[in-house]
């Protein structure tokens, strides 16, 4: 089963066949999930923010939403995510895939390992799959789409925008792309053994490269006119993701007590 977390105007009830909702019981909370397939592929969805788009960033139940995915038999974790530019290079409507973050959260819980399960130290030299990255290329260039594989994400807090002056900090760092999203759900997909990538939507230049002040509604629009390819390049490498991965996204399950027979709670 392959999960899809939808990001800001994704949500639509009817892109799956004999879509059920299911109410899933974690740890960490109960999870609405839809399920149904997609050209014979079995697909658990989502949506972030909620149906209606009721959540902001900061008060997301990270940890609910990955555990639930799992314990539904997800192995593979696509997901959607509006993101404003650092980089020139990466317009308003750009679709990019992040391979590397850097994470400026502060108040959010970032892992399953509380000390139950001894010290699990999660190796994230290359925390997006890059697997599932190179489906979600394959997704686009079969649409004659363009798509950027590989670029820094720079996750903040939310909900507000950020100021020029981080911006500026984050490009002097390497950022390349700034949302309040993928982390920590990039962490905790890794910690479950799960594969997971971020297609970034790129709907604005950030804070301080933009010639105007930032606001949500210009974010909708954007949003709206690229969310068509957007779902097109998720549901089409759908096809292109295989069972038998060579990636090594699970490898932290090795390190869990009895060779990985006791899963994070």
């Amino acid at each position: 089963m392959i999960g899809i977390i939808g990001g800001t105007g994704f949500y639509n009830p009817n892109f799956l066949d004999g879509a059920t909702e299911y109410l899933e019981k974690t740890r960490f909370g109960q999870v609405k999930i839809m399920m149904g397939s997609y050209k014979g592929k079995q697909v658990a969805f989502i949506p972030r923010h909620g149906s209606k788009h009721s959540i902001p960033p900061h008060l997301i139940n990270f940890r609910a939403n990955i555990k639930a995915l799992s314990q539904v038999g997800v192995h593979s974790i696509i997901a959607s995510s509006a993101v404003g530019s650092l980089n020139p290079g990466l317009p308003p409507g750009s679709y990019v895939l992040p391979d590397q973050f850097l994470d400026f959260t502060r108040s959010r819980v970032s892992t399953f390992y509380d000390g139950e399960q001894g010290v699990i130290h999660c190796d994230m030299t290359v925390p997006y799959c890059a697997e599932l990255r190179e489906a979600l290329v394959a997704s686009a260039a079969g649409q004659g789409l363009a798509i950027k594989n590989g670029s820094t994400y720079v996750c903040t807090e939310g909900p507000r925008f950020e100021t020029a002056a981080e911006i500026k900090m984050f490009g002097l760092l390497g950022g390349d792309l700034v949302g309040m999203t993928s982390v920590p759900e990039v962490v905790l997909s890794r910690e479950l053994g799960l594969c997971y990538a971020t297609l970034g939507i790129v709907t604005n230049f950030a804070a301080g490269i933009s010639s105007t002040e930032l606001n949500h509604a210009e974010v909708l629009a954007i949003m709206k006119s690229s969310l068509q390819n957007a779902r097109n390049i998720i549901m089409g490498c759908l096809e292109h993701i295989n069972s038998d991965k060579k990636c090594h996204c699970a490898a932290v399950l090795n390190e869990l007590p009895l060779n990985g027979s006791i899963n994070p709670k």
